[in-house]
């Protein structure tokens, strides 16, 4: 019966697509995506080594300890319980996205995890070892040339094959549960409980779909702290532009080299209004910084830690030397095992044209005499 037959008639109109099946199907896939959650441990705070008379603190929230190696585990298992729970994902259909690797891995991992067909739309010079790992984790690798169209692409995929394009630009602020439920700031926060200074004076986060910035200053606000985020933007990005011109249509015209963060175009899942500060940091001081990073701790990161170090440790010299004491909170986003032919590679920073040594220099002196000089 049609509305107009009803509304003549009068009669009750009722549709129902209950389906027992699915249900239980579903029921099933959260439980098993929360399962993983649950017999997870919580990622480590590291300490950066600084003189301890200069009275601030650097710590690096490691995430390269969950399951698939980066910071995007949370943010894959926020969108697969919002894509199941809205409906979005169905059993034998495939999931698709847009993404530059770490984010895809960690999909095609909780793909795999509830048992549908997972598929990622990437730069053909996304790093072999990341397509290792989605084709590991029984992920399918489809290339694009141009960064920019990756989103036309996972459109039209998820339309060719009934799947469903999970669009982390857009959901990855919405997905997440920013008022606690363990997400990363309130696992900051519950970690620095003990430090000297528990309460850090700034938390610095790199964008990608901007979802963990939005995470960080939304909890932050809504516990009334006084802690001040800064997002680190790369070269061939236009986060930061846009941010400081208050233009949500500004783009560029290439992709990051930054695997992972560095937008041609502002992502929805962007929110400039809950950010204090933003930096644009330059390619090679994010390698330079990485590198210092090694030396410092021992262990390889990649480039987006690289460049959100950079910024974390031009705002403890802005500290030290105001007099200003106090501790700073940064990400270690993913391993730098994964970059190995390119920002560990001199043969990848020359054919990039990528000098890091004034950089490098710059990091040493700070090191060592708390002054930051000039680039």
């Amino acid at each position: 019966m049609s509305t107009t037959e009803q509304r003549r008639t009068g009669e009750t109109l009722d549709v129902d697509r209950s389906d027992a099946d699915y249900r239980g199907w579903l029921k099933e896939a959260v439980r098993k995506v929360q399962a993983d959650a649950n017999r997870s441990a919580d990622t480590h705070l590291l300490r950066f080594p600084l003189p301890e008379e200069w009275g601030v603190d650097l710590y690096l929230k490691d995430e390269s300890t969950h399951p698939t190696g980066s910071l995007k585990h949370r943010l894959a298992r926020s969108l697969f319980l919002y894509g199941l729970c809205n409906g979005w994902i169905r059993p034998g259909r495939p999931v698709i996205e847009a993404s530059s690797g770490s984010t895809a891995v960690s999909e095609a991992y909780f793909a795999k995890l509830i048992g549908v067909p997972f598929i990622a739309v990437m730069p053909r010079t996304t790093s072999a070892e990341k397509c290792r790992l989605i084709e590991f984790h029984g992920g399918r690798c489809h290339f694009v040339d141009d960064p920019r169209t990756m989103y036309e692409a996972s459109a039209a995929l998820a339309a060719e094959t009934g799947g469903h394009y999970m669009d982390q630009f857009t959901y990855a602020e919405r997905a997440t549960d920013w008022r606690g439920n363990n997400n990363i700031a309130e696992s900051i926060f519950r970690q620095m409980e003990l430090e000297r200074f528990p309460e850090p004076a700034w938390i610095v986060a790199t964008a990608g779909t901007g979802g963990t910035s939005a995470t960080l200053a939304r909890y932050v606000h809504y516990m009334q702290y006084d802690t001040r985020i800064c997002v680190a933007d790369p070269d061939n990005s236009c986060f930061f532009e846009g941010w400081t011109t208050g233009d949500p249509d500004v783009t560029c015209d290439c992709g990051s080299r930054i695997e992972g963060i560095g937008r041609p175009r502002m992502e929805p899942s962007f929110v400039p209004g809950a950010i204090d500060r933003m930096m644009k940091v330059p390619d090679a001081a994010a390698v330079a910084a990485v590198r210092a990073l090694e030396h410092a701790i021992g262990r390889k990161a990649g480039g987006s830690t690289g460049t959100g170090l950079w910024s974390a440790l031009r705002i403890v010299a802005e500290m030290v030397a105001a007099g200003d004491r106090g501790s700073v909170v940064t990400l270690l986003c993913d391993p730098g095992d994964r970059y190995l032919d390119k920002y560990y590679s001199d043969a990848w920073l020359a054919a990039q044209g990528l000098d890091i040594a004034p950089y490098a220099r710059t990091v040493d002196v700070f090191l060592t005499t708390a002054e930051w000089p000039r680039t």
